[in-house]
């Protein structure tokens, strides 16, 4: 017993060291129940304002059975402020034995609050008083309506969605890096490959959508093409910069040593030039899911963009503001994956740059 807390009381300098980077103070395990009740007592207050304040105004409640369970627009949303409840009780009570882990959930634990309140005070205003207008600003009661008046619906196109970036920005990914390592190492290739990239990179993707419409047979084919184009020109650009800013002391050793040209590309300027690739990935992946979401509204047969247009011609801006909702969700995950990704073949950064 004495040996782990000997152990913890020298690792206090460093843990103190990693929070403080992020502008973060160390949790004790005394202060920790006040930021658990903080986090929870948000959500439950927007569960309680709904579940006790009275329906004021003329409102429509429809009863849907799913899965044999009998659920209004109202019940469906307490049920998923509950999951949240549940999800951050779980996460609170795990994070209490780690002090890094239970000083980052004390550090969110205001703006969960907060989050909790503004839910509950649009609920209010959008659902039981209807003062904000109508019907372009419903409430997240209504807004939840959505996914179980169509959840089939909108999960078919959201898997549409999510195959047309996997499949447009994966591309956009291989030939951005393959075009900017050829850019960045080979003179000649920069001569003639530099000025097209930079004439079409300024130019937005949705511009190519009459011109890929024509010369792609499949309206998805079309939209992977514009997705390639809007990820391959901030990726591409990023990656030259990287391969030319490889110190020449690195690449003369490596030529002492007797490294070929294709060591000297694959094992010295890439190597180098990760972070960069990585800013390229991170900015083309926001500039994609634009460029995806506009596809979808101008032609796609289905996904989130197709689901909004549909939705905002019958005027059930609700259903606008679910697939909005999905995705944030989506968008959220993505970066997440593509964060875990740079953090893994970047570990080599840990202790030498700002985090």
């Amino acid at each position: 017993m004495g040996n782990v807390s000997q152990n913890y009381t020298s690792a206090l300098p460093i843990i103190k060291s990693k929070l403080s980077k992020k502008g973060q103070k160390l949790i004790s395990k005394k202060e920790w129940p006040v930021y658990f009740i903080l986090t929870l007592a948000g959500f439950a207050t927007a569960i309680a304002s709904n579940a006790f304040i009275k329906q004021i105004a003329d409102v429509e409640i429809k009863v849907y059975n799913v899965a044999g369970i009998n659920l209004t627009f109202n019940t469906f949303y307490r049920f998923v402020l509950g999951l949240l409840i549940l999800i951050y009780g779980i996460s609170g009570i795990y994070s209490y034995f780690d002090p890094i882990r239970r000083s980052n959930f004390a550090y969110r634990a205001p703006f969960r609050f907060a989050v909790g309140i503004g839910l509950g005070l649009w609920d209010f205003l959008g659902t039981k008083l209807l003062l904000l207008p109508q019907p372009f600003f419903p409430g997240p009661a209504k807004i939840l309506e959505a996914f179980i008046m169509e959840g089939d619906f909108i999960w078919e196109n959201t898997l549409y969605s999510l195959r047309l970036f996997v499949v447009g920005f994966s591309l956009g990914v291989v030939f951005g890096i393959g075009t900017g390592i050829l850019i960045g190492w080979f003179p000649k290739v920069y001569y003639w490959v530099y000025p097209v990239l930079k004439m079409t990179g300024v130019i937005p993707a949705v511009a190519w959508m009459p011109f890929a419409l024509t010369l792609f047979p499949t309206p998805f084919m079309a939209a992977v093409f514009l997705i390639i184009i809007c990820a391959w020109f901030s990726i591409a650009g990023l990656t030259a910069q990287g391969i030319q800013s490889t110190p020449k002391a690195q690449l003369e050793v490596a030529k002492t040593l007797g490294a070929k040209t294709s060591f000297l590309v694959f094992h010295v300027a890439v190597p180098h030039a990760m972070p960069q690739i990585f800013t390229g990935i991170s900015n083309a992946n926001g500039f994609a899911f634009t460029t995806l979401v506009m596809a979808e509204m101008m032609g796609q047969p289905g996904g989130l963009g197709y689901y909004i247009n549909l939705s905002k011609v019958w005027s059930a801006y609700y259903k606008v503001f679910a697939s909005i909702l999905v995705m944030a969700i989506l968008f959220s995950l993505i970066m997440k994956i593509i964060a875990k990704i740079r953090d893994r073949v970047l570990r080599w950064q840990k202790g030498w740059v700002k985090e």
